[in-house]
């Protein structure tokens, strides 16, 4: 199994950007499918960004397309989101989750495991 720590998360400007990392300690990325989700007060947490750490295959939701980019670090084992172009909508707690390749590379929380414990990102205007 895999722990997981998210960190990065701040107050920013609107236009702004943060990066957002999720380190990982006890194995290795290397058989794992990370997906990033957020979620604001009152509100589900939805899918943000996924990738396969094996591939690189990544995907977006359609509201950070051109603006957040998933990306993997080998050397430190880490999954970063790069944040641009911040929106105040774009305020939420942070998620990192992983799953084994075993399990399908899916879109919603149930499909993933394992979970960071959150990181705050507000967006001013």
């Amino acid at each position: 199994q895999v722990q997981l720590v998210e960190s990065g998360g701040g107050l920013v400007q609107a236009g702004g950007s943060l990066k957002l990392s999720c380190a990982a300690s006890g194995r290795s990325f290397g058989s794992y499918r990370v997906g990033w989700f957020r979620q604001a007060p009152g509100k589900e947490r939805v899918f943000v960004s996924r990738i396969d750490w094996s591939s690189g295959l990544s995907n977006y939701a359609d509201s950070v397309k051109g603006r957040f980019t998933i990306s993997r670090d080998n050397a430190k084992n880490t999954v970063v989101l790069q944040m641009n172009s911040l929106k105040p909508e774009d305020t939420a707690v942070y998620f990192c989750a992983a799953s084994p390749a075993s399990r399908p590379f899916g879109w919603g929380p149930s499909d993933y495991d394992y979970w960071g414990q959150g990181t705050q990102v507000t967006v001013s205007s």
